[in-house]
């Protein structure tokens, strides 16, 4: 039986997935005449990566019905190495900018986003990706490049506390974070913008699964995060950018299937145990 605490927090969640989208309040930001803010973070760094963006080679399944029909999570990796391509079509295909609308008020992406807000930051820990280095990398969709931010001497312990022990994870080619920077969305949607950020965040992930699907790579979803360690890892302040979700990308082959169906049987196992 959930505790008298724990059910007031369930409650607040319900509350707040569903508010009345007629409730009235204070204008938005937008709606003062407030200035917007910018559509993307600068770069910080003055050396980038210039990323392909010819993927012709790399698509190993064009049928979209195939790639949602296969689509699922994969949490075992064969450690064979992913190329910088990939990386790019991966990049280009969760948050890629198609074109901007009037001046600088909007991106159109491969995505969807309400009010084409388009609040998420991409993020990249490489581990094994060739043409890269190892180390925490920065995506810049405007331009398709990528900026390095950090080196990390540590990354197998950094990343395992970052991810609360989730061990599968470290075997990955390479892990995706992604941020989000809430006044985006807000100048625009005020108190209601969080609930219209975390639907977006879902389109950004679930094409992360069909982008690798298409190019015969596994990825899984991470919700459980320490979001403080994340957030000092990627350098961000916690505040007006934090980590919202983590998907870790790895090479996989048909063999996995069984590899999926021991890890499965394993955590099964675990819960029998927890019970007894």
């Amino acid at each position: 039986m959930a505790s008298e605490s724990t059910k007031k927090r369930i409650e607040l969640g319900r509350d707040f997935i569903r508010f009345d989208m007629t409730e009235e309040g204070e204008p938005s930001d937008q709606q003062q005449g407030l200035k917007q803010p910018p559509l993307t973070k600068e770069k910080t760094q003055t050396e980038t990566i210039q990323l392909p963006r010819d993927f012709s080679r790399i698509i190993k399944s064009n049928q979209l019905y195939e790639c949602m029909i296969h689509r699922e999570s994969h949490r075992v990796y064969t450690d064979e190495k992913v190329n910088l391509t990939e990386l790019a079509f991966l990049l280009y295909m969760t948050q890629g900018v198609k074109s901007i609308r009037g001046n600088h008020y909007a991106t159109l992406r491969v995505v969807p986003s309400g009010g084409a807000r388009h609040a998420f930051e991409s993020y990249v820990v490489v581990r094994k990706v060739e043409g890269l280095n190892e180390g925490i990398y920065h995506y810049l969709p405007l331009s398709h490049e990528l900026e390095h931010v950090a080196s990390l001497p540590d990354m197998t312990s950094l990343m395992n506390d970052a991810l609360l022990g989730q061990k599968w994870a470290l075997k990955a080619n390479l892990i995706f974070f992604w941020s989000v920077v809430p006044y985006r969305a807000e100048w625009r949607y005020s108190f209601m913008a969080h609930r219209i950020l975390l639907v977006d965040i879902g389109y950004v992930s679930q094409n992360l699964y069909l982008a690798s699907e298409a190019l015969g790579l596994g990825t899984c979803a991470i919700g459980a995060f320490d979001r403080s360690i994340c957030d000092q890892l990627l350098q961000l302040d916690g505040k007006e950018e934090f980590t919202i979700l983590a998907s870790p990308v790895g090479t996989v082959s048909k063999r996995n299937k069984q590899d999926e169906d021991a890890f499965y049987a394993f955590l099964k196992q675990a819960d029998h145990d927890k019970s007894e």
